[in-house]
């Protein structure tokens, strides 16, 4: 099943970091966000994605071009202008290489995300398809996620999730008297939309009346979705957050610092029940190939340079 990814927004409330990079890219533990999400779709053995990129795609297609020649130990012969790697010979690596496969799609700088993923259409229209944003990290168990999408027929599933606020909260007697004060409790809101979505390639016709390179996903397809009732929503009680603010970005660093770090699904042990792969990224039906050397001092060829 192919997992799509908004990654083509501006990110104007991250200006700090994203005047020089897309968001995508911004780094938790020194790991761009997209790479965090990725991960844990890829614990599920979900592999192949569809990047809808926008606002400095090219970055993008750099870092992923160039992701597996800097995980490991590299070789350049001047000489003959090659360039190889030895993937696996670098221990100190935090998770190794995934099988990946992803599509690298430009969908505009200025397109809304309906129009972005309509722009996907013809990368996604064959199967099932997740989707998701580039910005969001989860533990959300993507498993039970598409076991319900399958049970209920419907064209959509989205993941509701409850956030954690940290603004401090009031006690106020109804004649505005100060009672109590509570200095930055983490305490869940109402259920919002927190992306992890599965659909049907029917979804594109449905919504093609509504949809356009100017319609946000959630302003038009959505909102038509529902009216038809094809649109359920699964309740994932866990761990969600969306970077969207350089706070954001800070409070993910330390939480990855003091190891509590929810999302890092890739990290965790999986009992044999939970996840479709064990952590380390590896599936038994994959094979070692290009850029996915076996042994240290086995150089594989990346490209001429």
């Amino acid at each position: 099943m192919k997992t799509a990814i908004f990654a083509g927004g501006k990110g104007s409330r991250l200006i700090e970091e994203t005047k020089v990079r897309p968001k995508p890219l911004v780094e938790v533990a020194n790991r761009p966000i997209l790479w965090h999400i990725m991960q844990h779709y890829s614990t599920y053995g979900h592999d192949h994605f569809v990047l809808a990129l926008g606002y400095m795609g090219d970055l993008i297609k750099r870092y992923i071009s160039d992701l597996c020649q800097y995980n490991g130990n590299l070789r350049i012969d001047f000489a003959n202008r090659e360039l190889f790697g030895e993937p696996e010979g670098d221990a100190g690596r935090d998770a190794p290489t995934p099988p990946w496969v992803v599509d690298l799609i430009d969908t505009g700088t200025d397109t809304m995300t309906g129009g972005r993923l309509a722009r996907l259409e013809p990368y996604l229209h064959d199967d099932t398809f997740m989707l998701t944003y580039g910005d969001g990290v989860s533990n959300v168990d993507l498993d039970a996620l598409v076991k319900f999408h399958k049970s209920h027929g419907k064209l959509v599933t989205m993941t509701m999730v409850r956030p954690l606020t940290t603004f401090g909260h009031l006690a106020v007697r109804e004649d505005g008297l100060v009672e109590g004060f509570e200095e930055k409790p983490e305490t869940a809101m109402d259920w919002i939309n927190g992306g992890f979505f599965v659909l049907e390639p029917e979804v594109f016709k449905a919504v093609e009346s509504v949809n356009g390179d100017e319609i946000m996903w959630e302003e038009g397809p959505l909102p038509k979705l529902m009216e038809m009732g094809e649109l359920m929503a699964y309740r994932h009680p866990g761990f969600w957050y969306c970077m969207d603010h350089l706070a954001d970005k800070r409070r993910l660093e330390d939480m990855w610092k003091s190891g509590n770090r929810p999302w890092a699904t890739w990290e965790q042990p999986t009992n044999g029940t939970a996840h479709s792969r064990q952590a380390n990224g590896t599936s038994e039906e994959h094979q070692p190939g290009i850029g996915r050397g076996a042994n240290p001092g086995d150089w594989v060829r990346y490209k001429s340079l």
